[in-house]
């Protein structure tokens, strides 16, 4: 299927000289004078390797199709991520390389989106929220406004988040997955 290079996005797969690649980043650029790009840092799906390739927004990409399922995760081990539908129960292992830093993220029963291409995961989507236990931060400072302080914070998973002051130790939260910014307390 063919597609304007301007509506890549993170996670698609491009056919390129009959190889496929996934889309790691795509920005598009539009100068004061000339024709507006795009540009797309891309891996190679059969051996990993990462290419940049730059066209007019304009021109024409040919998309694969890949099949997008939600699977939950299992657990990790040597062989890499395991994960398993939860209607067929069919279990699928991801390869570290694809995980990648969102790994962090992965607990038991977290339920993602794995794209899979003839059977072999290439891109996992987390869910926009995830919700976290703060082990460390600060001590509260009585009298301190919430105005627009934050304070560092670190999570359970290691992640470090910045804070409104009145959040302490073992209160749990929810934090954005794409910039690890602290979205509100959690109503758990």
């Amino acid at each position: 299927m063919k597609v304007i290079a301007s509506s890549l996005r993170k996670g698609n797969v491009v056919e390129l000289e009959g190889r496929l690649y996934v889309v790691l980043n795509s920005e598009n650029f539009h100068p004061g004078k000339g024709t507006p790009t795009t540009s797309v840092d891309m891996r190679r799906i059969s051996d990993g390797v990462k290419v940049a390739e730059r066209w007019r927004t304009t021109e024409m990409v040919e998309k694969a199709t890949v099949d997008e399922r939600n699977y939950n995760f299992l657990y990790e081990d040597g062989e890499g991520y395991h994960f398993m539908e939860p209607q067929s129960f069919e279990q699928i292992a991801v390869h570290p390389d694809v995980v990648g830093d969102q790994k962090v993220f992965l607990t038991d029963g977290l339920t993602v989106a794995l794209k899979t291409f003839e059977g072999v995961c290439i891109s996992i989507e987390l869910p926009q929220r995830v919700t976290v236990e703060i082990t460390e931060t600060e001590p509260v400072v009585k009298g301190q406004t919430a105005s627009s302080s934050y304070k560092p914070a670190i999570c359970s998973n290691g992640i470090r988040v910045m804070v409104p002051p009145h959040i302490g130790a073992g209160v749990r939260i929810v934090i954005n997955t794409e910039d690890y910014s602290y979205v509100e307390r959690a109503r758990d």
